[in-house]
């Protein structure tokens, strides 16, 4: 019975899909993180923002290539990964550029609509 429940609940746990972080929470972090100082740098915050980028960078090239592979023209025609890099400045202004009402969208469709603004396809 006991495996049971334990089965069940690891199945909802995969079942369920991850939330999403949207910029107005990402936004916020990185402000608690510039007003802890030098003190930032021993927050786990810094790993959660870095990894949400992370997963918003690896889930456009993804797009990009499936865009590709189905014939559909590309919403911008980066570099290849590597060969560019989006520095954390130049990432925040871009997501504080978004009017504060619009904020609820994801990391994913900022970092998408910043890449297509950025790199557009000629």
């Amino acid at each position: 019975m006991r495996r049971l429940v334990l089965a069940a609940g690891g199945m909802m746990l995969v079942a369920m899909p991850a939330h999403a972080m949207s910029v107005a929470d990402f936004l916020a972090k990185v402000n608690a993180l510039k007003a802890k100082g030098a003190m930032a740098m021993f927050s786990p915050d810094i790993g959660v923002l870095k990894r949400e980028v992370e997963g918003a960078s690896d889930a456009y090239r993804a797009d990009l290539a499936a865009a590709a592979a189905a014939g559909r023209k590309p919403g911008s025609c980066p570099p290849p990964k590597g060969k560019t890099k989006v520095g954390s400045t130049e990432l925040i202004a871009a997501f504080e550029k978004i009017p504060p009402a619009q904020r609820g969208i994801s990391v994913k469709a900022a970092f998408a609509a910043m890449m297509e603004q950025r790199f557009p396809c000629k």
